[in-house]
Protein backbone atom coordinates (compact mmCIF):
# COMPACT_ATOMS: atom_id res chain seq x y z
CA UNK A 1 0.00 0.00 0.00
CA UNK A 2 1.11 3.21 -0.77
CA UNK A 3 1.41 6.76 1.77
CA UNK A 4 -2.16 7.38 1.05
CA UNK A 5 -3.02 3.75 2.28
CA UNK A 6 -4.41 2.79 -1.27
CA UNK A 7 -3.58 -0.47 -3.11
CA UNK A 8 -0.55 -0.19 -5.54
CA UNK A 9 -1.93 -2.36 -8.01
CA UNK A 10 -4.18 -5.35 -8.30
CA UNK A 11 -3.07 -8.54 -5.73
CA UNK A 12 -1.56 -11.39 -7.85
CA UNK A 13 -3.01 -15.11 -7.75
CA UNK A 14 -0.93 -16.97 -5.56
CA UNK A 15 0.04 -19.28 -8.62
CA UNK A 16 0.68 -16.75 -10.65
CA UNK A 17 4.41 -17.75 -12.48
CA UNK A 18 6.00 -14.72 -10.94
CA UNK A 19 7.65 -17.25 -8.31
CA UNK A 20 9.26 -19.96 -10.18
CA UNK A 21 12.78 -20.09 -9.86
CA UNK A 22 11.86 -17.73 -6.91
CA UNK A 23 13.65 -20.15 -3.95
CA UNK A 24 16.74 -20.47 -5.40
CA UNK A 25 17.17 -17.06 -5.92
CA UNK A 26 16.28 -16.64 -2.14
CA UNK A 27 18.33 -19.71 -1.12
CA UNK A 28 21.27 -17.84 -2.41
CA UNK A 29 20.81 -14.60 -0.16
CA UNK A 30 20.02 -16.93 3.11
CA UNK A 31 19.99 -20.54 3.26
CA UNK A 32 17.26 -22.60 3.63
CA UNK A 33 18.02 -24.49 6.47
CA UNK A 34 18.48 -20.84 8.32
CA UNK A 35 14.96 -19.88 7.19
CA UNK A 36 13.34 -23.60 8.28
CA UNK A 37 15.64 -22.82 11.58
CA UNK A 38 13.91 -19.42 12.20
CA UNK A 39 10.34 -20.04 10.46
CA UNK A 40 9.32 -23.58 11.15
CA UNK A 41 7.25 -23.43 7.73
CA UNK A 42 7.24 -25.92 4.77
CA UNK A 43 8.61 -25.21 1.31
CA UNK A 44 6.27 -24.44 -1.21
CA UNK A 45 7.11 -21.68 -3.99
CA UNK A 46 3.56 -19.77 -3.32
CA UNK A 47 5.01 -18.87 0.36
CA UNK A 48 4.71 -15.07 1.07
CA UNK A 49 8.81 -15.03 0.38
CA UNK A 50 8.87 -15.74 -2.67
CA UNK A 51 6.26 -13.55 -3.40
CA UNK A 52 8.00 -10.54 -2.25
CA UNK A 53 11.31 -12.26 -3.45
CA UNK A 54 10.07 -11.80 -6.63
CA UNK A 55 8.62 -7.90 -6.64
CA UNK A 56 12.55 -7.01 -5.42
CA UNK A 57 13.94 -9.48 -7.93
CA UNK A 58 12.31 -8.22 -11.19
CA UNK A 59 10.11 -5.06 -10.24
CA UNK A 60 12.30 -3.11 -7.40
CA UNK A 61 11.02 0.40 -8.37
CA UNK A 62 7.80 -0.68 -7.14
CA UNK A 63 9.24 -0.94 -3.32
CA UNK A 64 10.17 3.41 -3.81
CA UNK A 65 6.13 3.45 -3.29
CA UNK A 66 5.35 0.85 -0.84
CA UNK A 67 4.66 2.05 2.84
CA UNK A 68 2.68 -0.66 4.18
CA UNK A 69 2.65 -4.75 3.59
CA UNK A 70 -0.76 -6.39 3.95
CA UNK A 71 -2.18 -9.79 3.62
CA UNK A 72 -5.15 -9.95 2.29
CA UNK A 73 -7.40 -10.41 5.51
CA UNK A 74 -5.62 -7.60 6.91
CA UNK A 75 -6.43 -5.71 4.18
CA UNK A 76 -10.13 -6.53 4.57
CA UNK A 77 -9.81 -5.60 8.43
CA UNK A 78 -7.83 -2.30 7.51
CA UNK A 79 -10.82 -1.66 4.75
CA UNK A 80 -13.22 -1.97 7.85
CA UNK A 81 -11.70 -0.04 10.39
CA UNK A 82 -8.98 1.73 8.83
CA UNK A 83 -5.87 0.03 11.77
CA UNK A 84 -3.39 -1.44 9.44
CA UNK A 85 -2.45 -4.30 11.49
CA UNK A 86 -1.10 -8.23 10.56
CA UNK A 87 -3.07 -11.06 11.85
CA UNK A 88 -1.38 -13.74 13.88
CA UNK A 89 -1.61 -16.94 12.31
CA UNK A 90 -1.68 -15.27 8.74
CA UNK A 91 1.76 -13.48 9.54
CA UNK A 92 2.66 -17.28 10.49
CA UNK A 93 2.18 -18.58 7.16
CA UNK A 94 4.51 -16.45 5.27
CA UNK A 95 7.68 -17.81 6.10
CA UNK A 96 8.98 -13.86 7.51
CA UNK A 97 7.25 -15.03 10.81
CA UNK A 98 10.05 -15.72 13.85
CA UNK A 99 7.83 -17.65 16.34
CA UNK A 100 10.63 -17.92 18.98
CA UNK A 101 10.83 -13.95 18.36
CA UNK A 102 7.08 -13.63 18.09
CA UNK A 103 7.51 -11.09 15.18
CA UNK A 104 8.88 -10.73 11.65
CA UNK A 105 12.10 -11.96 10.99
CA UNK A 106 14.42 -9.18 9.82
CA UNK A 107 17.14 -11.10 8.78
CA UNK A 108 15.30 -13.14 6.18
CA UNK A 109 13.42 -9.99 5.14
CA UNK A 110 16.64 -8.26 5.02
CA UNK A 111 18.15 -10.65 3.16
CA UNK A 112 15.93 -10.44 0.19
CA UNK A 113 16.12 -6.68 0.18
CA UNK A 114 12.14 -5.88 1.51
CA UNK A 115 12.29 -2.81 3.74
CA UNK A 116 11.77 -3.91 6.97
CA UNK A 117 9.64 -0.93 7.57
CA UNK A 118 6.49 -1.62 6.03
CA UNK A 119 5.78 -4.54 8.27
CA UNK A 120 2.99 -3.94 10.60
CA UNK A 121 2.44 -4.88 14.40
CA UNK A 122 0.83 -8.36 14.74
CA UNK A 123 -2.23 -9.07 16.34
CA UNK A 124 -4.03 -11.87 17.87
CA UNK A 125 -7.45 -14.23 16.95
CA UNK A 126 -9.72 -12.73 19.97
CA UNK A 127 -8.34 -9.06 19.70
CA UNK A 128 -10.90 -6.66 19.38
CA UNK A 129 -8.93 -4.43 16.38
CA UNK A 130 -11.59 -1.66 15.87
CA UNK A 131 -14.91 -0.99 15.18
CA UNK A 132 -16.94 -0.28 11.42
CA UNK A 133 -19.85 2.58 12.47
CA UNK A 134 -20.16 1.91 15.88
CA UNK A 135 -20.00 -2.02 15.62
CA UNK A 136 -16.83 -3.99 17.14
CA UNK A 137 -14.86 -5.78 14.56
CA UNK A 138 -13.57 -8.92 16.34
CA UNK A 139 -10.18 -10.46 15.19
CA UNK A 140 -10.77 -14.78 14.33
CA UNK A 141 -7.93 -16.63 12.93
CA UNK A 142 -7.62 -14.92 9.59
CA UNK A 143 -6.26 -17.78 7.69
CA UNK A 144 -8.76 -20.09 6.55
CA UNK A 145 -7.23 -22.90 7.86
CA UNK A 146 -6.70 -21.69 11.41
CA UNK A 147 -10.03 -20.59 11.72
CA UNK A 148 -10.99 -24.12 10.61
CA UNK A 149 -8.81 -25.94 13.43
CA UNK A 150 -11.06 -24.19 15.23
CA UNK A 151 -14.18 -25.83 14.49
CA UNK A 152 -12.56 -29.42 14.67
CA UNK A 153 -15.70 -30.98 16.98
CA UNK A 154 -13.28 -32.99 19.08
CA UNK A 155 -12.05 -32.24 22.26
CA UNK A 156 -9.62 -34.59 22.94
CA UNK A 157 -6.27 -33.39 23.76
CA UNK A 158 -4.48 -35.28 21.06
CA UNK A 159 -6.26 -34.71 17.74
CA UNK A 160 -5.26 -35.09 14.17
CA UNK A 161 -7.18 -33.51 11.00
CA UNK A 162 -7.62 -32.71 7.32
CA UNK A 163 -8.83 -29.86 6.34
CA UNK A 164 -10.22 -30.81 3.04
CA UNK A 165 -10.66 -28.26 -0.42
CA UNK A 166 -8.56 -26.92 -2.85
CA UNK A 167 -5.65 -28.36 -0.57
CA UNK A 168 -5.41 -30.99 2.14
CA UNK A 169 -3.59 -29.62 4.96
CA UNK A 170 -3.08 -32.42 7.65
CA UNK A 171 -2.09 -32.19 10.97
CA UNK A 172 -2.41 -31.98 14.61
CA UNK A 173 -2.37 -28.99 17.36
CA UNK A 174 1.01 -28.88 19.46
CA UNK A 175 1.63 -27.00 22.79
CA UNK A 176 4.58 -24.81 20.72
CA UNK A 177 6.67 -25.22 17.23
CA UNK A 178 8.39 -28.92 16.17
CA UNK A 179 11.63 -27.22 14.48
CA UNK A 180 13.47 -30.13 14.10
CA UNK A 181 15.43 -32.55 11.56
CA UNK A 182 12.95 -34.89 10.93
CA UNK A 183 10.12 -31.77 10.10
CA UNK A 184 12.67 -30.45 7.98
CA UNK A 185 13.36 -33.25 5.69
CA UNK A 186 9.21 -34.21 6.01
CA UNK A 187 8.34 -30.76 4.58
CA UNK A 188 5.86 -30.10 7.54
CA UNK A 189 5.31 -26.52 8.68
CA UNK A 190 4.21 -24.86 11.47
CA UNK A 191 1.47 -22.25 11.85
CA UNK A 192 -0.22 -20.00 14.58
CA UNK A 193 -3.43 -21.63 15.64
CA UNK A 194 -5.92 -19.81 17.81
CA UNK A 195 -5.26 -19.26 21.78
CA UNK A 196 -1.40 -20.10 21.11
CA UNK A 197 -1.42 -23.33 20.06
CA UNK A 198 0.55 -24.19 17.17
CA UNK A 199 -0.50 -26.30 13.99
CA UNK A 200 1.94 -28.84 12.61
CA UNK A 201 0.95 -29.54 9.43
CA UNK A 202 1.52 -30.35 6.11
CA UNK A 203 -0.04 -28.44 3.18
CA UNK A 204 -0.57 -31.27 0.83
CA UNK A 205 -2.41 -30.85 -2.97
CA UNK A 206 -6.14 -31.57 -2.76
CA UNK A 207 -8.99 -31.09 -5.10
CA UNK A 208 -7.56 -28.71 -6.96
CA UNK A 209 -7.38 -32.26 -9.08
CA UNK A 210 -10.91 -32.23 -9.09
CA UNK A 211 -11.61 -28.28 -9.80
CA UNK A 212 -9.34 -28.32 -13.26
CA UNK A 213 -10.59 -32.12 -14.44
CA UNK A 214 -14.61 -30.71 -14.65
CA UNK A 215 -13.30 -27.18 -16.02
CA UNK A 216 -11.39 -28.83 -18.51
CA UNK A 217 -14.05 -31.42 -19.47
CA UNK A 218 -16.33 -28.66 -19.40
CA UNK A 219 -14.81 -26.57 -22.02
CA UNK A 220 -14.90 -29.89 -24.20
CA UNK A 221 -18.23 -29.81 -23.96
CA UNK A 222 -18.75 -32.89 -21.04
CA UNK A 223 -20.89 -30.95 -18.97
CA UNK A 224 -20.06 -32.92 -15.33
CA UNK A 225 -20.71 -32.23 -11.90
CA UNK A 226 -18.85 -33.18 -8.58
CA UNK A 227 -21.47 -35.75 -7.65
CA UNK A 228 -20.72 -37.79 -11.38
CA UNK A 229 -17.06 -37.69 -10.45
CA UNK A 230 -17.83 -40.03 -7.44
CA UNK A 231 -20.01 -42.64 -9.91
CA UNK A 232 -17.70 -42.53 -12.37
CA UNK A 233 -14.84 -42.83 -9.80
CA UNK A 234 -16.67 -46.06 -8.05
CA UNK A 235 -17.34 -47.89 -11.23
CA UNK A 236 -13.12 -47.86 -12.07
CA UNK A 237 -10.67 -50.64 -11.59
CA UNK A 238 -8.62 -49.11 -8.08
CA UNK A 239 -5.00 -48.37 -7.91
CA UNK A 240 -4.87 -48.58 -11.71
CA UNK A 241 -2.97 -45.94 -12.25
CA UNK A 242 -0.81 -43.93 -9.16
CA UNK A 243 0.27 -40.79 -9.25
CA UNK A 244 2.60 -38.39 -7.16
CA UNK A 245 -0.22 -35.46 -6.30
CA UNK A 246 2.81 -32.86 -4.96
CA UNK A 247 4.45 -32.96 -8.42
CA UNK A 248 5.21 -29.40 -9.60
CA UNK A 249 3.56 -29.94 -12.72
CA UNK A 250 0.22 -30.25 -11.19
CA UNK A 251 0.45 -26.91 -9.98
CA UNK A 252 -0.34 -24.40 -12.61
CA UNK A 253 -3.80 -24.05 -14.23
CA UNK A 254 -4.61 -25.61 -16.88
CA UNK A 255 -5.78 -29.23 -18.79
CA UNK A 256 -4.95 -31.88 -16.39
CA UNK A 257 -5.28 -35.10 -18.03
CA UNK A 258 -2.36 -34.29 -20.26
CA UNK A 259 -0.08 -33.93 -17.18
CA UNK A 260 -1.78 -36.88 -15.64
CA UNK A 261 -0.75 -38.79 -18.37
CA UNK A 262 2.47 -37.82 -18.89
CA UNK A 263 3.45 -38.59 -15.27
CA UNK A 264 2.12 -41.97 -15.73
CA UNK A 265 4.03 -42.78 -19.30
CA UNK A 266 7.12 -41.37 -17.27
CA UNK A 267 6.58 -43.76 -14.97
CA UNK A 268 5.55 -46.47 -16.36
CA UNK A 269 2.30 -46.27 -14.76
CA UNK A 270 -0.77 -47.30 -16.80
CA UNK A 271 -2.03 -44.20 -18.48
CA UNK A 272 -5.71 -43.63 -17.99
CA UNK A 273 -7.88 -43.06 -20.95
CA UNK A 274 -11.53 -42.15 -19.74
CA UNK A 275 -12.63 -39.58 -17.32
CA UNK A 276 -12.99 -42.59 -14.78
CA UNK A 277 -10.01 -43.66 -15.18
CA UNK A 278 -8.47 -39.91 -14.68
CA UNK A 279 -10.75 -39.08 -11.70
CA UNK A 280 -10.14 -42.85 -9.65
CA UNK A 281 -6.66 -42.10 -10.71
CA UNK A 282 -6.46 -39.09 -8.45
CA UNK A 283 -8.58 -40.09 -5.73
CA UNK A 284 -6.42 -43.63 -5.24
CA UNK A 285 -3.06 -41.05 -5.14
CA UNK A 286 -4.97 -38.84 -2.69
CA UNK A 287 -5.83 -41.11 -0.48
CA UNK A 288 -2.21 -42.75 -0.79
CA UNK A 289 -0.66 -39.37 0.37
CA UNK A 290 -3.08 -39.13 3.29
CA UNK A 291 -1.30 -42.28 4.38
CA UNK A 292 2.01 -41.46 4.16
CA UNK A 293 1.72 -38.03 5.78
CA UNK A 294 -0.24 -39.69 9.12
CA UNK A 295 2.61 -41.84 9.16
CA UNK A 296 5.16 -38.93 9.21
CA UNK A 297 2.97 -37.01 11.53
CA UNK A 298 3.14 -40.15 14.08
CA UNK A 299 6.68 -40.11 13.78
CA UNK A 300 7.53 -36.33 14.47
CA UNK A 301 5.30 -36.24 17.52
CA UNK A 302 4.98 -40.35 18.79
CA UNK A 303 1.89 -40.00 19.04
CA UNK A 304 -0.76 -42.29 17.27
CA UNK A 305 -4.22 -40.99 15.65
CA UNK A 306 -6.63 -43.39 16.02
CA UNK A 307 -9.33 -40.68 14.01
CA UNK A 308 -8.62 -38.51 11.35
CA UNK A 309 -11.14 -35.49 11.72
CA UNK A 310 -12.23 -34.47 7.71
CA UNK A 311 -13.03 -30.43 7.69
CA UNK A 312 -14.28 -28.56 5.08
CA UNK A 313 -16.29 -29.03 1.48
CA UNK A 314 -14.31 -32.45 1.06
CA UNK A 315 -16.00 -34.10 3.76
CA UNK A 316 -19.07 -34.13 1.36
CA UNK A 317 -17.00 -36.61 -0.68
CA UNK A 318 -18.16 -39.77 0.37
CA UNK A 319 -16.14 -41.68 -2.43
CA UNK A 320 -13.24 -40.37 -1.17
CA UNK A 321 -13.89 -40.25 2.62
CA UNK A 322 -14.25 -44.20 2.65
CA UNK A 323 -10.76 -44.98 0.70
CA UNK A 324 -8.98 -42.61 3.35
CA UNK A 325 -10.60 -44.91 5.94
CA UNK A 326 -9.48 -48.12 4.35
CA UNK A 327 -6.50 -46.75 3.16
CA UNK A 328 -5.15 -45.24 6.23
CA UNK A 329 -6.81 -47.69 8.43
CA UNK A 330 -8.27 -44.99 10.56
CA UNK A 331 -11.82 -44.39 11.09
CA UNK A 332 -12.69 -40.84 9.81
CA UNK A 333 -14.99 -38.46 11.16
CA UNK A 334 -16.42 -35.82 8.30
CA UNK A 335 -17.87 -32.58 8.94
CA UNK A 336 -18.54 -29.25 9.46
CA UNK A 337 -18.21 -28.72 5.57
CA UNK A 338 -18.07 -24.99 6.52
CA UNK A 339 -15.48 -25.48 9.46
CA UNK A 340 -13.74 -21.77 8.62
CA UNK A 341 -16.79 -20.10 9.16
CA UNK A 342 -17.90 -21.72 12.05
CA UNK A 343 -14.40 -21.71 13.64
CA UNK A 344 -14.01 -17.56 12.57
CA UNK A 345 -17.32 -17.16 14.67
CA UNK A 346 -16.08 -19.32 17.54
CA UNK A 347 -13.13 -16.98 18.15
CA UNK A 348 -15.67 -13.82 18.00
CA UNK A 349 -17.91 -15.26 20.22
CA UNK A 350 -14.77 -15.99 22.80
CA UNK A 351 -13.84 -11.85 22.22
CA UNK A 352 -17.23 -10.89 23.39
CA UNK A 353 -17.48 -13.60 26.04
CA UNK A 354 -19.98 -16.16 24.89
CA UNK A 355 -17.31 -18.65 25.22
CA UNK A 356 -14.92 -19.31 27.53
CA UNK A 357 -12.51 -21.44 25.38
CA UNK A 358 -12.13 -23.19 21.96
CA UNK A 359 -12.06 -26.56 23.86
CA UNK A 360 -15.74 -25.42 25.09
CA UNK A 361 -16.92 -24.53 21.41
CA UNK A 362 -15.65 -27.74 20.48
CA UNK A 363 -17.59 -29.85 22.69
CA UNK A 364 -20.72 -28.20 21.76
CA UNK A 365 -19.69 -28.53 18.21
CA UNK A 366 -19.22 -32.56 18.83
CA UNK A 367 -22.55 -32.55 20.79
CA UNK A 368 -24.68 -31.37 18.20
CA UNK A 369 -23.24 -31.59 14.69
CA UNK A 370 -24.69 -34.22 12.36
CA UNK A 371 -20.97 -36.00 11.77
CA UNK A 372 -20.60 -39.03 9.22
CA UNK A 373 -18.41 -41.91 10.34
CA UNK A 374 -16.37 -43.69 7.92
CA UNK A 375 -14.17 -47.44 9.02
CA UNK A 376 -11.65 -49.13 7.59
CA UNK A 377 -12.35 -52.03 5.20
CA UNK A 378 -9.62 -54.73 4.44
CA UNK A 379 -8.38 -55.39 1.34
CA UNK A 380 -4.29 -56.53 0.27
CA UNK A 381 -4.73 -53.86 -2.61
CA UNK A 382 -4.07 -51.15 0.07
CA UNK A 383 -0.74 -52.04 1.17
CA UNK A 384 0.29 -53.35 -2.79
CA UNK A 385 -0.82 -49.84 -3.78
CA UNK A 386 1.26 -47.77 -1.03
CA UNK A 387 4.37 -49.53 -1.80
CA UNK A 388 3.74 -48.29 -5.03
CA UNK A 389 2.95 -44.85 -4.07
CA UNK A 390 6.12 -44.79 -1.76
CA UNK A 391 8.09 -45.93 -4.55
CA UNK A 392 7.09 -43.26 -6.60
CA UNK A 393 8.40 -40.90 -4.34
CA UNK A 394 12.00 -42.44 -4.08
CA UNK A 395 12.20 -42.36 -7.70
CA UNK A 396 11.21 -38.39 -9.11
CA UNK A 397 11.80 -38.16 -13.01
Amino acid sequence: MDAKGNLIEDPHHYRDPRTQNMMNWVFKRISRREIFNKTGVQFLQLNTLYQLASIVKRRRSLLEKVRTYLGFPDLFNYWLTGEKRSEYTHATTTQCYNPMRKNWDTDILSAIGMPLEIFPEIIYPGDTLGSMKNIQVSIPACHDTGSAIAAVPNSDKDISYLSSGTWSLMGTETSKPIINDEVYDSNFTNEGGVENRNRLLRNLPGLWFEQELIREWISKGSPILHEDLYQLASGAEPFKSIINPADPRFVPPGDMTPRIVEYCRQHNEYEPLSMAEHIRCVYDSLALSYRFCLEQLESITGEKYPVINILGGGSLNKFLNQLTASVTERKIVTGPVEAAALGNAIMQFKCIGELDSVDEARKILRDTLDLTEFYPVDGLEYENAYCRYKFLLTNIN
